[in-house]
């Protein structure tokens, strides 16, 4: 589907394109970078979307996102600590995943501070922390060096991860993603001991969600994997005795959506959490390649509309059913982050 003129206009603006009439509630001296102008197509658009779906992307600090969700050009490290404000200001961007959160634990005052800069109705998808969500000690190279004896610890979960984002993030806090590294072959041999101590970790940490349910009304525990081999009966029991969910990775390490599907089937009805990571075309290991194809990431290089018309199917489903649906979208997924979200929206409205 082509854009609009008014559209391409808002996205890629041109050099002699007149400049936007004064808007005081976006001047930079609130947040040091100032959002694109909006059309109302996008307002319009963003309006027709199911109010219980919230889609974003992976982070916001790309500088390559000029013209199409901030205006004018600025830094990765300026964008990293001053550019929530403006993302969040994108009518179609009302979520984000924080991904900074997996390689070191945050405090309850950083997720604080990050709730500050978005509106009542934005809502935080949080990966946890690889202290517990990975089984191996990682050296700078991403290798294992040893077991990591903290793996989905009940204690650490609690200390490190689900309290200082409920308490933090509070009614903004939406999705709490237990992203579980591909497992070594030793552990993967032992799937059924791993499942054992992933369904002592939820069963702690629920009590703990329920404690938060009247200031994170909206908060959702769910567990992404990336063996294939989780993806049984006995997995998607585990999630619903503890009152978790499923995170689709749209990933390479695991089968395409539709082969994901029936664990969201068993757990029916419930609320739809989904990352989508990568195209499958770069392989298990493609992110490198992904990004050195796609940057600066400012247009769709490798569109995947079959797997956005599969999500879209999805979402119309949860959100039909009046469930929330949490989805976010990683630049190495088509090219373009926003770009993807946009056309999920418009995909998402085709469906019945």
């Amino acid at each position: 589907m082509t854009d609009s003129p008014a559209m391409q206009d808002a996205l890629f603006p041109s050099d002699d394109a007149a400049p936007p009439p004064p808007q005081p509630r976006r001047r930079a001296a609130r947040s040091g970078v100032d959002p694109v102008p909006t059309v109302p197509e996008l307002e319009e658009l963003a309006h027709a979307l199911p109010q219980r779906l919230r889609m974003g992307t992976s982070s916001w600090h790309f500088p390559g996102w000029g013209g199409l969700v901030w205006q004018g050009d600025y830094s990765e490290a300026l964008l990293s600590k001053q550019g929530l404000k403006a993302y969040a200001q994108h009518p179609l961007l009302r979520s984000v995943s924080l991904d900074r959160s997996f390689y070191r634990p945050l405090s309850a005052s950083q997720y604080a501070a990050y709730a500050a800069q978005v509106p009542d109705d934005f809502r935080f998808v949080v990966k946890a922390p690889s202290l517990v969500a990975d089984a191996t000690v990682r050296g700078e190279n991403g290798r294992s060096v040893q077991p990591n004896p903290a793996f989905l610890s009940p204690d650490l979960a609690l200390q490190e991860f689900v309290r200082p984002v409920l308490e933090g993030l509070g009614g903004k806090a939406g999705a709490l993603v237990f992203q579980l590294s591909p497992l070594p072959p030793t552990l993967l041999g032992r799937l059924d001991e791993v499942l054992a101590r992933l369904a002592q970790m939820l069963q702690a940490v629920q009590p703990e969600l329920q404690s938060f349910r009247a200031t994170a009304p909206d908060a959702v525990v769910a567990v992404e994997v990336r063996n294939r081999e989780f993806l049984a009966p006995a997995f998607a029991a585990l999630l619903r005795e503890a009152g978790a969910t499923y995170c689709l990775g749209l990933h390479a390490k695991m089968p395409p959506i539709e082969q994901q599907l029936p664990v969201l089937r068993a757990l029916w009805p419930g609320p739809l959490v989904c990352r989508w990571n990568l195209h499958r075309k770069h392989g298990a290991y493609g992110y490198e390649d992904a990004k050195a194809l796609y940057q600066p990431f400012d247009k769709l290089v490798d569109p995947d509309p079959a797997t956005r018309e599969a999500l879209a199917r999805v979402i119309a489903g949860t959100t039909g059913a009046g469930q929330l649906a949490y989805v976010t979208i990683n630049n190495k997924a088509e090219g373009s982050a926003p770009l993807s979200v946009l056309e999920l929206a418009r995909a998402t409205l085709q469906k019945p």
